[in-house]
């Protein structure tokens, strides 16, 4: 199976939905690097990013699922770096 690194990020804008993204995100644990999160206060919202080292469909599926969460805005950027995981 071949694996890509990825960066994905999210803007929270609404806070109740942060419940949901953490359900969405305990999902695909076993594929996920680090996390970092930053609230920012002044406008209100809070700024994610996840590295990612996972096959292609499961990076799109995660985006998927964030981006379809009420309040939340994602992208993805994606590495060349593409290996195979045993």
């Amino acid at each position: 199976m071949e694996t890509r690194v990825a960066l994905i990020g999210i803007i929270v804008e609404k806070e109740e939905a942060v419940i949901n993204l953490n359900e969405v995100l305990h999902e695909f644990d076993d594929y996920i690097i680090g996390r970092m999160g930053i609230p920012y206060r002044e406008k209100s919202i809070n700024i994610i990013s996840i590295a990612i080292d996972a096959p292609q469909t499961v990076i799109s599926s995660l985006s998927g699922k964030i981006g379809n969460l009420p309040g939340i805005s994602t992208k993805v950027a994606y590495s060349n770096v593409i290996t195979k995981r045993p």
